[in-house]
């Protein structure tokens, strides 16, 4: 879904640009002039066709909304100019990669993504990777316009009170729920084979027989396999521990490094570039294979623990959490589940992982749910699990009493809209903007687009 939005706002520019900078393809007319950088006609139709054809809703006539939008993300740039404010170009890379993936997915290969926009794929990327940068640069202005927005308990209150009953939001069905996962051993020869295939894949590459990142397009099981491994450049922090430590130390990009072992499997490691703080490589990873009779142990490990707790035999849930589970994001909580979107412990059900939900489902609070298997979401590994309903809250409508984080998240996002919205309104009245004739019969967002106070 990330993917799928950050394509949506990218089509106002980024695949605008690449129409119109397509040979053979004749700019019809200049809509709109902001200081002194055009808005073209062929550029708005492109990014209409974008995103009609990832079915963006756009509420008004695109033809007033699409140009607006993009004069508005030009004021930001501007401003963005004045604060000389940089990226984080590791960060660019990786937004970049995740979506060219997203194209690949949905076009079919690299080849349909070039037919596509009628231009060779690294032209594609650099596209991108600028108007990835553009996005960075506007979020930063935004987020430096609002930084000092401050909120007290008062001020949701009367925020709140003030609400119009047909605005207090309806809170869907939400869950708290703690989780206790075990990994199913791996036998040592499935590791030693493992093992086996990577030294011989870093044997051939050592000895010129093979290329590493067509070993990596044919065996990896990372993501950047797709891309023969590539990971592009990242700083120390943005790898794990033990991949960092053996990737910093490589100093030849011929030769490939020992084996690595992280939660994620084992890698093998080829050095592409080093760049000050930074680094970009290239590895391949396998991932030993859970047999079915270890999960099934695995599994009757967990049933006998949750009967000694449903007994109270032996440990509590949150005792057992601490020192039997294996989740690494819980164990320290008493297993507590924290929702990442909103640093709560609410979920609602399609936030959580599918086989959690579905094991949560048919739970009252205080019910432990049977063992079940699930995919480890960062790891893509076969794990079982329980999991304890510890509060249900039923569908509502909003109140101060049990969402005040909603309507505080609520408050903050209406104060913040309200300072952009006044700053933008300066800012156009401080810059040159002339709307041709055939683009001014808008219901603009903001005012001053045409002259007007």
């Amino acid at each position: 879904m990330k993917a799928k939005k950050i394509l949506s706002i990218l089509a106002l520019s980024s695949a605008a640009a690449l129409y119109a900078a397509t040979p053979g393809n004749v700019i019809e007319e200049v809509a709109w002039m902001i200081g002194d950088e055009p808005i073209y006609k062929s550029e708005i139709e492109r990014a209409y066709q974008d995103m009609q054809s990832d079915r963006t809703p756009i509420s008004g006539d695109p033809y007033c909304i699409i140009p607006e939008r993009i004069a508005i993300e030009r004021l930001f740039l501007h401003q963005a100019d004045l604060d000389t404010i940089e990226v984080q170009e590791s960060m660019v890379q990786m937004q970049v990669d995740a979506q060219m993936n997203y194209l690949i997915t949905n076009l079919g290969d690299r080849e349909k993504v070039e037919q596509y926009f009628r231009k060779p794929f690294p032209e594609i990327r650099e596209y991108y990777a600028s108007n990835m940068r553009n996005q960075s640069r506007v979020q930063q202005v935004r987020s430096n316009l609002t930084k000092n927005l401050k909120v007290t308990p008062g001020d949701v209150r009367r925020y709140f009170d003030e609400l119009p009953t047909d605005s207090v939001p309806f809170v869907p069905l939400q869950v708290e729920v703690q989780i206790i996962t075990l990994n199913p051993v791996i036998p040592r020869q499935e590791i030693d084979d493992v093992k086996a295939r990577l030294r011989d894949y870093a044997d051939r590459v050592n000895r010129g027989e093979s290329e590493f990142s067509t070993l990596a397009i044919l065996y990896s099981e990372a993501p950047e396999g797709v891309r023969g491994g590539e990971t592009g450049f990242l700083g120390r922090g943005q790898l794990v521990p033990e991949f960092a430590a053996v990737a910093f130390n490589l100093n030849d990009p011929k030769k490939v490094s020992k084996i690595v072992e992280t939660e994620y499997g084992f890698h093998i490691i080829q050095l592409i570039e080093k760049r000050g703080d930074r680094i970009n490589t290239r590895h391949i990873l396998l991932r030993p294979k859970v047999a079915e009779k270890d999960l099934q142990d695995a599994m009757s490990r967990l049933d006998t623990l949750r009967a000694d707790i449903v007994d109270k035999k032996l440990l509590t849930f949150e005792e057992a959490a601490r020192h039997v589970s294996q989740d690494k994001d819980t164990r320290y909580s008493n297993g507590v589940m924290v929702n990442q979107n909103d640093g709560t412990t609410r979920f609602e059900m399609s936030e959580l992982p599918q086989e959690v939900a579905m094991a949560v489902a048919g739970l009252q609070p205080g019910e432990i749910s049977k063992p079940f298997r699930m995919r480890a979401p960062k790891h893509e590994r076969e794990i079982v699990a329980v999991v304890r309903l510890t509060n249900r809250i039923d569908a509502h409508k909003a109140n101060l009493g049990d969402d005040f984080q909603t309507i505080k998240t609520m408050y903050e996002n209406a104060e913040r809209q309200k300072i952009i919205s006044r700053w933008l309104e300066k800012k156009i009245k401080e810059t040159y903007v002339r709307v041709e004739d055939g683009w001014r019969g808008c219901d603009f967002q903001h005012k001053g687009w045409l002259g007007e106070n």
